[in-house]
């Protein structure tokens, strides 16, 4: 649907890489709480897996998932989220 596919992945507790479930990317996705529309153009499409628009910015939007992430507390503090254009 979009121009651009992503994966999206965090290291977990035992410094392993992990596909970030569909759930996270779902509620980022659904949730409007940046108030940036540029993040409108985000759809999850399988576990660590998102489609984007070609005006959505990787570092800002992985910046407002691991926010969101922590705030939901999908993520711990010393997590680290990965996103990486395929």
């Amino acid at each position: 649907m979009f121009a651009r596919k992503i994966r999206v992945e965090y290291r977990d507790e035992n410094e392993q890489k992990r596909p970030c479930p569909l759930k996270w990317l779902d509620s980022f996705s659904m949730r409007n709480f940046t108030n940036a529309s540029v993040f409108d153009d985000t759809l999850p499409v399988a576990d660590g897996q998102m489609e984007i628009g070609a005006s959505v910015p990787l570092d800002k939007l992985r910046e407002a998932m691991e926010d969101w992430f922590r705030r939901k507390s999908y993520l711990s503090k010393s997590s680290v989220l990965f996103l990486e254009e395929i």
